[in-house]
Formats: C-alpha cells, structure tokens, sequence
C-alpha cells in the first residue's frame, strides 16, 4: 500500500471521529433542552358560527345569542339627525373623538364629536367613543389617549372609549411589540381616568400585530367585513360593513353588532 492511499484513509478516520463527536454533544444538548410548555394564555374562542348570522330587515342579526345594532360615526357622516338614527332599530353609537395624521403625525379633534356626543344622548342612543390612533411610540398613544378625554370633558359614557389604531404610512414600521405596548399604554390611561377601554383591530392586526394574550381584560371590536366572521377568537363587537345605509344619515356609515358578554349590560334597565 503506497503512502498515497493511506493519508486518505486516515483523513477519513479523523472526519469520521469529529462527526460522532459533535454527533454527541448534540444528542447531549437536546436531552437537557426543556420540554415544551403550554401557552401561558388560552385566548377565548369565537363561540359563533357562519349560520349564526342573518339580515333581519337592514341589519345583521344573530340566532345564537342576544346583539344590538349600532353605528360608528365621524365628521365624514356630516350633520346627523339623530332622532331618525335611532327611529331605524339603531341602539347606540360610536364616536369618533378626535385622530392622529396618516402622514404628519398631528393631532386633531374631530369637529363634529361634541355634537355627536350631545345629539346621540338626546336622541336616547347608547354612547361609546374611540381615538383614530397613528401612535408609534407609547408616549404618542399616551397623548393621544389625553386628548380623547379632554374632548370627553367627564362626559359619561354608556360603551368603552376605544383605540382605534390602523397600518397607513407614518405606521408602517410598526412591530408586533410596539403596538401592544402603545395598546396598553392608551387603554391603561383611559381606564385610569375611569372609563372602559377598548381595542379596535381587523383580523390581520389581531393575528399578526399584537399580542392579544395581553389584552384579554379589555373587550375586542372586530373589523371583517365577511359574514362568514371566521374569526377564531372573542368578538365583543364586530363591525361587519362600511356600507350601510341608515335614516338620518346621508351615505354609508359603518354598522357593528354588540355581543352579549359583559357590554350588554349597558342595554339592561338599572
């Protein structure tokens, strides 16, 4: 045998001994690896089904369980007659009190949210609110949240004061983290100021946005515009069009139904 075929054949040897020894440590690391862990929060399940829902009249109603019809609303929807809102089937309405901008970030008070509040309450509607958020650090969803309740002034509201926060240009390079941060940041001052917060989300948001295992204390509204509603977890509300048409109102306007869990309860006699 020449000295060229056995440098080869040790060559081999060595590799062969290294493999199976980093074949080893391997084997090594993977018995001492943790079993996987269950998640630390089950989140709640969407306890509806697609042919749970039909139109009864105009609106969306729900053979499964006890809903309300209502509306949201901003300056977009003009001069609203309330009365006529509210002779339709409409039981409450959503706010809008004020935004941030989509590209320069400043803030601003919707100028119909006085009078919407005042001739929503006079009309005998429920009345929630929310804040148009544009919030990429928790400081702005902070400020945006102060500004929400100075418009507010302590008026009473029957429905939470929801964030409303939405992917548009300054909003782009928000992460996962960022925005739940700014969600908790927002709802904890609105909760501190005794009043019930609120997260707005459509389904993309909700599943790949935030991290709604931390957010299971603050009721849910759903943003899908789909009948089949195969959202897999908690609604509490769902707005399921942007195209309505309701009396009193000239174009379209968003309709929503509210769930029976927990909110409902505002409906219910004293």
């Amino acid at each position: 045998m020449t000295k060229k075929q056995i440098l080869p054949r040790r060559v081999a040897v060595a590799l062969t001994a290294a493999l199976l020894c980093v074949l080893a440590v391997l084997l090594a690391e993977v018995a001492r690896a943790p079993e996987p862990t269950e998640p630390a929060a089950t989140l709640p399940p969407n306890r509806y089904a697609p042919g749970d829902f039909y139109y009864r009249g105009d609106f969306l109603a729900c053979s499964a369980g006890e809903t309300v019809t209502g509306i949201d609303v901003s300056y977009h929807q003009g001069e609203i007659d309330w009365h006529q809102v509210k002779d339709a089937g409409v039981e409450f309405v959503m706010i809008r009190l004020g935004n941030r901008g989509t590209v320069s970030g400043s803030l601003g008070t919707d100028i119909r949210a006085r009078e919407n509040l005042a001739g929503a309450r006079a009309a005998g509607l429920k009345v929630g609110a929310y804040f148009y958020s544009q919030a990429v650090t928790m400081a702005e969803a902070k400020e945006e949240a102060a500004l929400a309740l100075e418009i507010l002034d302590g008026f009473p509201l029957d429905l939470p004061l929801a964030y409303d926060w939405e992917r548009e240009q300054r909003t782009q390079q928000v992460d996962r983290r960022t925005l739940t941060d700014c969600t908790l940041a927002f709802c904890g001052a609105v909760e501190a100021a005794g009043y019930r917060p609120m997260v707005y989300f459509n389904s993309y948001q909700a599943m790949e946005l935030l991290y709604l295992e931390e957010l299971t204390g603050c009721p849910w509204w759903l943003a899908m515009y789909d009948l089949t509603t195969e959202f897999p977890y908690r609604m509490d509300m769902w707005q399921y069009t942007c195209t309505g048409t309701v009396p009193g109102i000239a174009g379209s306007v968003d309709v929503n139904l509210l769930f029976p869990d927990g909110l409902v309860d505002a409906f219910r006699p004293d």
